[in-house]
Parts: C-alpha cells; structure tokens; sequence
C-alpha cells in the first residue's frame, strides 16, 4: 500500500505583522502547511494553495511557543519587542524587550531540543542591519565586528548568536536574515505599516511637515517589505545553504533621509493637488537613539550568490504604490 507524505509545515512567528502578512502571502501559493501564529488577526489570501492554521497566541505564555513550533519543518521567526508606537525602542532595562527579543528563542530551541525531531528544523531569524552599531564604512558588508548601541540590537544580537551556536551542535539549520529598513508598497493593508516611510507619508496626505532629527544627510537602505518577503522564501529555498550566516538583505542603494521625506512631500503633493509639505529639521526628540545618527546602507552581495534573490521594487515605485494605497484607504 502507497504511503503518503505531508507537506512540510512552516510556522511563521509573527505572521499577523507587516512582514509576516507578506511572507504569508508568498508562501500560501505553495504546496505546503503553513502555521500562522499572531497576537493578532492574521491575513490569509483567498484561496490559498497550502493547508492554512491559524493560531492567535501570546508566545510569552508557558507552554504556548513550544505548541506553535511542535512538528515544524521551518520556523521563521518575526517577532521582537516594539517599544514604542512607531518604531523599535527598547529601553536599557526593559524585562518584556529581554523576554520576547532573547527568551523567546531561547524557549524555541528549548522546545526543539526537547521534541527531538528526527532533521533538525530550519529556522530564520529577523535581524537588524543596526546590529552592527558604527560601521567605518559607507557600505555595510557584513565583515564589520558587531558592536551594537541599543538595548534592542544588543538583544537582537545575543539571539542571533544563540542560533548561530544551536546551528553547530545540530539542533537548527538557523540563520539571521538583517535586513535593511524596510517600508510597504501597499499590496498589504497600510495601517501594518508604522515605520518611517508610512509615518511620514500619512504626515504629508494630513499637510503636516515632515520633520527630520538632524540635517537630513543620515543615509539609509530603503527595501520593499514586499522584496524582503521573498528574501524569506529564497532563503528557505537553500536552508542548507544560508545555514549557520548571518546575512545582510538590502538594496545596496543609498537614500539620505532629505531626499526620501522630499520625494514622500512630492509624490504625496500629486495625489492631493496641494503643494508639497515641507521638509524641515528639529532637534532629537528624548526617545531619539544613537543609531537615528548613522548610516546604514547593506551590501546584498553575499546573499545574492548563495540565494539567487535580489530586490526588484525601485524606491520611486514603491513610493508611489504606497501613495496610491494610503490614499485609497483614505478615501
């Protein structure tokens, strides 16, 4: 008698957030079982092609992550401490920060370790391009010696290491993706959107100004959420491959904060038939960070090799898009 085999199952942490409902989204056309967990309501596309679960759970509760991940091929891992409304801010003794962005994994590998599965479960993990602290290059290339400035990244790192050592002794097939900062073209529902690019394209459809925390010559790595999502995807494509690294996903293109809020003042100006915002600088705010103050900007080459994958969404483009989908959720 034939046997048959199950789809592999993919349980995505973090699945009802910007990037979770993207990588959802790439992944519901495949022939898989795909485990959402969110705090959350989580979006799944019509009629999607893999088996769906979706399960609303608070990952901090006992027992709770150990059941999200039980029989998991793959685990990505999305979930991190957000501080404050808009943007990751942790303070320097934030016992909740410590117990999602490092306990959390620690209780994954934990549970991994006690299920004993017979191959051990890929297993991606979210980082952060502002790991790496002050770079003396303009460029990003992952070389750099990691010296994080923020309760946040110093968190984001300790996991990422704790993966890094689970990968060796053979418990995961983890690696870290960090990722550039990242904004949404609007294919996904605008309100999951709270990072800078939405922020102050809603300031400019509202006629505020936009206000930058310095002279505007910080530069940063815009990337789609949309690009990022498929970075997920490709990853898991060559799980043995990224297996163990920490790879650096972005665009490679440099932005300086004046140019982008110019170009959100303009392509919102298009949409509203009014004249543009105005750009203007204000001092730091007390919540700022030492990390507001540099540049990040990632060199993908080292992923692009061993993944295949690279960003196609163009900055403009995606600016546009995300004008359009504000300003027809707007209407």
């Amino acid at each position: 008698m034939a046997t048959t085999t199950a789809p592999p199952l993919i349980t995505v942490l973090g699945a009802s957030g910007l990037l979770g409902t993207a990588i959802t989204r790439e992944l519901a056309d495949r022939p898989v079982r795909l485990r959402l967990v969110g705090r959350r309501p989580t979006s799944v596309p019509p009629g999607p092609r893999a088996e769906v679960e979706v399960r609303a759970l608070d990952l901090t509760a006992e027992g709770a992550l150990a059941s999200a991940v039980e029989g998991a091929d793959a685990v990505i891992h999305l979930v991190a401490h957000m501080g404050r409304a808009s943007t990751w801010r942790v303070a320097a003794v934030d016992p909740v920060a410590e117990q999602v962005n490092l306990g959390l994994v620690h209780r994954l590998l934990d549970a991994v370790r006690a299920s004993r599965p017979a191959r051990p479960p890929v297993l991606l993990f979210a980082g952060s391009a502002s790991q790496v602290g002050r770079s003396s290059s303009a460029l990003v290339d992952g070389s750099e010696q990691d010296e994080p400035l923020t309760a946040y990244d110093q968190q984001k790192l300790a996991a990422e290491r704790i993966i890094e050592a689970a990968t060796a002794e053979g418990l995961v097939r983890g690696s870290t993706l960090r990722l550039a900062t990242l904004y949404s073209q609007g294919v996904d529902p605008t309100s999951l959107d709270r990072g800078v690019v939405a922020t102050m394209m809603r300031r400019a459809f509202a006629g505020e100004p936009l206000t930058m925390w310095h002279d505007g010559t910080v530069k940063r790595d815009l990337l789609c959420v949309d690009d990022t999502a498929r970075a997920f995807v490709a990853a898991l494509n060559r799980a043995d491959a990224v297996a163990g690294g920490r790879w650096l996903v972005g665009t490679g293109q440099a932005t300086s904060v004046a140019e982008l809020f110019t170009m959100i003042s303009k392509v919102v100006a298009r949409r509203t038939g009014r004249p543009p915002v105005p750009v203007a600088s204000v001092p730091p705010p007390e919540h700022s960070m030492p990390t507001d103050q540099l540049d990040f900007v990632l060199d993908p080459a080292a992923f692009q090799k061993v993944s295949g994958w690279s960003a196609r969404v163009p900055l403009m483009e995606g600016l546009e898009s995300a004008a359009d989908a504000i300003a027809r959720e707007s209407a």
